[in-house]
């Protein structure tokens, strides 16, 4: 089964003193393309983070987002009691000096200055971290289930669309042996208007007819076409990836721009522009396919 490149996976896990949560989001892109948003301490981890990514997703532009809640009352941030002290210290001789009387914000003010705030830098414990690892392989799993299920829907919508136009192909027949009577009146009619000035030749004029009709004959680009569409649906059924589906398309564009260049038939151009519709839904569509 084929799998979209849009995608998305959660996956939380507790640590003694945290809660971790594990986001990954996933969009269509033509390569590999990695953004992950980390809390400092797990800044150290990110080449690794990428690494299993990259094992796994492949191909899409990805997001990976890595957040905790501190558990109970523990932290790693706390105040920086000398400072603040100096600090106030010195706010108050400023205020008394302007006649300003100090108030509870004072106090928010002295907060908010340089170093009042100290953070202790925590290192990354190695048993959490193996905790971590396997809540974002749960994650990048439950990625990959969304990718299928996607790519389940793509796969009956593309499947719909090349039917669609090896049907719509099969509908051009009808129309051009009718087609062909009709350039062969036109011929004949410009023809009897010159008899009077040019002399008839039969025999040229059947060579004439011979070559034009050749050059307005489909038969090739119907058989290539089918060919097409068939190469498509037995690599569709090998999932094979988007790219491949993609460069198939094209060819399949260029006998369907072929058979519209040459119908000289107003059906047969409506057929062509719904086959070329459906082409266009299918184009869209490999886009997202991995």
């Amino acid at each position: 089964m084929i799998k979209s490149m849009t995608g998305y996976g959660k996956a939380e896990c507790e640590l003694p003193s945290k809660k971790i949560t594990i986001e990954i989001k996933s969009l269509n892109s033509k390569q590999l393309d990695i953004n992950t948003r980390l809390p400092n301490i797990y800044k150290s981890k990110d080449i690794e983070i990428r690494k299993l990514i990259a094992e796994k997703l492949i191909r899409g532009k990805v997001e990976f987002v890595l957040y905790f809640d501190q558990l109970g009352d523990e932290t790693n941030t706390t105040i920086n009691g000398p400072v603040v002290k100096n600090y106030y210290q010195q706010l108050l001789e400023v205020y008394k000096d302007l006649g300003i009387e100090a108030s509870e914000n004072t106090i928010q003010s002295v907060l908010r200055l340089p170093d009042s705030i100290k953070t202790e830098h925590e290192e990354v414990d190695e048993e959490e971290w193996a905790t971590i690892v396997s809540s974002i392989n749960d994650a990048l799993e439950q990625h990959d289930r969304f990718r299928q299920q996607e790519g389940a829907a793509l796969h009956a919508d593309v499947l719909e669309q090349i039917k669609n136009i090896q049907q719509l192909k099969n509908e051009v027949e009808p129309y051009e042996q009718e087609r062909i009577e009709r350039v062969k009146e036109r011929l004949t009619d410009a023809l009897k208007e010159l008899k009077n000035n040019i002399q008839n030749d039969e025999n040229r004029f059947e060579q004439e007819l011979i070559f034009y009709l050749e050059k307005l004959d489909i038969n090739e680009e119907k058989v290539r076409l089918d060919n097409h569409c068939k190469y498509f649906l037995e690599t569709l059924e090998d999932n094979a990836p988007g790219k491949k589906l993609a460069f198939i398309s094209q060819e399949i564009g260029r006998e369907i721009n072929t058979m519209g260049s040459k119908a000289n038939h107003a059906e047969i151009q409506k057929l062509v522009i719904r086959m070329k519709e459906a082409l266009e839904k299918i184009k869209e569509q490999s886009l997202n396919i991995l």
